[in-house]
């Protein structure tokens, strides 16, 4: 199957956009968890590395999945891929 300029056009910002939320999500995993006990504040209460782990990595995961649902759902009306609604 030969790809055209508007497929290769497709596919990188879908790359782009998946690469930048792999960025946020890793940092949220692993450098926000690596450096969160050397952050000595509280949030609501709570030291910040309990909030983080309980709380706030969780709803940061699910404001990523939200965020590419709505992006991807956007690209594919533009690029004429999407799904069409069933009656």
């Amino acid at each position: 199957m030969q790809l055209t300029d508007r497929h290769r056009e497709y596919w990188q910002k879908n790359l782009r956009i998946t690469g930048i939320l792999m960025g946020i999500w890793f940092f949220t995993t692993y450098v926000i968890g690596f450096f969160s006990r050397s952050l000595d504040f509280t949030i609501f209460g709570w030291p910040f590395y309990f909030y983080m782990g309980a709380q706030g990595s969780l709803i940061i995961y699910v404001l990523i999945i939200a965020f590419y649902a709505r992006y991807m759902n956007r690209l594919d009306k533009e690029y004429g891929v999407d799904e069409e609604e069933v009656e």
